[in-house]
């Protein structure tokens, strides 16, 4: 099967700065694709290559099976993007904006009064956008780009502002329309939030892809040799994963006092760091 979209060698630079470089990767249809990487790293430009707001240097772009210079109209319908400039009109309400988008999409907005309830917004459907909060702007930026029930949804940055409830029911969301079959591609800082929704995640530095697969594989990609038992004493011991740490195992387990044993691997936060050396 033809994945949904793809770069294959992507280079931009904006002058003199070389901004993305060789980039390759691919996007399977119903998968939710994880974008990480530190800040600056060409990230939000990536999105702006998949959805044609920037024009790459050389490469190639696939989308919907076609190469991205003769992507269509319709193809563009099928796609719905909230990103750092998706916008609102700050003198209409919450749900003036859900409808004018419906109508610019050309669907009924039907499922507007759900997804007001999802997000929490159903009683907040009358209040203006410019008195709105952060975290109300960003459920109904949201909203917006899912009004026309989008087959691919690019977010970026998409629980940025929200309380850990709101946060919780986006997530929830993202969960149910991924299993329903949209395709996600997603930007985050949040590594755990990369773990909990990711089925692969892509990890850019300095506009390169320096790895590219399942957060659990990444993660046993960098752990540790060595495996942790803690004793029914409190006591805990360390032994290697090879021949010369099976007799401590061995030993413990011979005992009857081992309580729990477990290898030692790294979260994802801690892969990213150790691939990137930076901060998020």
């Amino acid at each position: 099967m033809n994945p949904l979209l793809s770069m294959d060698d992507v280079s931009l630079s904006f002058k003199a700065k070389r901004v993305l470089c060789h980039l390759s990767f691919e996007v399977e249809r119903g998968e939710c694709f994880g974008f990480l990487g530190p800040s600056g790293a060409g990230k939000t430009t990536t999105i702006k290559l998949l959805t044609r707001q920037l024009v790459k240097d050389s490469g190639r772009i696939m989308l919907f099976g076609r190469a991205i210079e003769h992507a269509t109209n319709s193809d563009y319908e099928r796609i719905g993007i909230l990103s750092d400039t998706s916008a609102l009109y700050e003198r209409m309400t919450i749900e003036e904006n859900l409808r004018f988008y419906a109508k610019v999409r050309g669907v009924t907005g039907n499922n507007i009064p759900t997804l007001l309830e999802r997000m929490n917004l159903a009683d907040d459907r009358k209040t203006l956008v410019k008195n709105c909060s952060k975290g109300m702007r960003q459920r109904s930026a949201l909203m917006a780009a899912l009004v026309h029930g989008p087959e691919l949804l690019f977010l970026d940055e998409p629980t940025s502002g929200l309380d850990p409830a709101a946060r919780a029911e986006v997530h929830k969301m993202l969960h149910e329309l991924n299993d329903h079959g949209t395709t996600v591609f997603l930007t985050t800082h949040d590594m755990a939030e990369a773990e909990d929704l990711c089925h692969r995640v892509g990890i850019l530095n300095e506009g390169a892809l320096v790895a590219c697969d399942a957060p659990d594989a990444l993660r046993l990609r960098f752990a540790r040799n060595e495996v942790l038992m803690r004793l029914a004493s409190g006591r805990i011991v360390r032994a290697t994963k090879d021949a010369a740490g099976a007799p401590a195992v061995a030993e413990a387990l011979a005992s009857g006092t081992c309580l729990s044993i477990h290898s030692v691997e790294p979260d994802l936060e801690e892969v990213f760091l150790e691939l990137t050396g930076r901060e998020f």
